[in-house]
């Protein structure tokens, strides 16, 4: 192409010619940032917490110590008391497929399959439920005049049933009064985190899962859920084997097992959005997922571990189906799920 021969032509053709280098540039490099932001891998990254037993200032340094020993990059800190966990409901959200029928849901939400409860109790649902004869684990020691520790007591003494993963249903009696109380048990487990003195101490933590497994960092950075099974030098055995000199009243157990960390990176995302309130494209996970075509909606319903369609006639927990799987698998895991669950709605 020849250049035009007069002089507003000249312009023209120049102006024209350095608008199109300008623009060509400019798409190239936001070509170039779209593949770097691509490539960019994400990372492993959980929710790691001190458990109220174990919550002493030795302890959590003890924690930092060793995360960031195993080359795991701590993000933030936090700590949350106990009248917070409460009246927000922290740790009933965080155990949510067994608190929603003990503390969340009242009775009458609760899907009891009514087959089954006549079967084990010899009684009509509607007619117990009609008669206020059904309550969750909460409303029983408002109706009882207990605590924790005395439903507990008399839970232990109970028929009691199991319809489902995590939910139980047991004819509970104290004095003279009998109710049907549902995952009476949380209660106690729910007391140890929402007394005025308890607290966690709380850190967001990530690391590549080319150097580290997730596997690995469960299995030997923090240990299994007793601690006297845990390897040497992991978090939970290191908690054990000096829980005096950190300050614990009491020995570690399976139950009260000094930390609690995420057991996959969706499990870690859900726990970041309950204990520390960010929304998910606050966090990079999140924002992978909804890159890839999950809906905020179903990333916020999966997130209470709920059973979905794992494959064709075959339900299982979102939170056990990805356990222990690393960052780029769970999410490939996820994309498949949602792909799965739409197309059998």
């Amino acid at each position: 192409m020849s250049p035009p021969a007069s002089l507003s032509d000249i312009v023209l053709f120049t102006v024209t010619t350095v608008a199109a280098i300008f623009l060509q540039n400019k798409l190239s490099q936001q070509k170039d940032s779209d593949m770097s932001a691509k490539s960019t891998p994400v990372l492993n990254s959980a929710f790691v917490f001190v458990k109220p037993h174990a919550n002493t200032k030795k302890v959590q340094d003890l924690v930092r110590e060793e995360l960031t020993k195993k080359g795991i990059t701590i993000l933030k800190e936090i700590d949350i008391g106990g009248p917070e966990i409460d009246s927000k409901k922290l740790i009933d959200q965080h155990y949510y497929a067994i608190a929603s029928k003990a503390t969340i849901l009242p009775a009458k939400e609760i899907p009891v399959p009514a087959d089954k409860f006549k079967a084990e109790f010899g009684e009509e649902w509607d007619t117990v439920l009609s008669e206020g004869r059904a309550v969750n684990a909460m409303e029983a020691c408002a109706k009882f005049g207990c605590d924790a520790s005395g439903l507990n007591d008399a839970w232990g003494k109970a028929k009691v049933t199991k319809f489902g993963g995590g939910f139980y249903c047991g004819l509970v009696t104290i004095g003279s009064q009998s109710l049907y109380v549902f995952n009476a048990f949380f209660m106690s487990m729910r007391s140890k985190f929402v007394g005025k003195d308890d607290s966690i101490h709380g850190y967001i933590v990530e690391w590549d899962a080319s150097t580290l497994a997730w596997a690995d960092f469960r299995g030997k950075v923090l240990g299994p859920t007793d601690p006297a099974d845990a390897p040497a030098g992991a978090i939970r055995k290191l908690i054990l084997e000096s829980y005096k000199e950190l300050g614990l009243t009491s020995e570690p157990n399976k139950g009260d097992n000094g930390v609690h960390a995420s057991a996959s990176p969706f499990e870690g995302l859900a726990e970041k959005m309950n204990w520390m309130g960010l929304g998910i494209t606050d966090d990079a996970f999140g924002r992978a997922l909804l890159d890839a075509g999950l809906s905020p909606a179903t990333i916020k319903a999966w997130s209470v571990d709920p059973r979905v369609t794992v494959s064709e006639g075959e339900k299982a927990s979102v939170f056990d189906t990805l356990e222990d799987v690393d960052v780029g698998d769970c999410l490939k895991k996820l994309v498949e799920l949602n792909v799965l669950n739409s197309s059998s709605q």
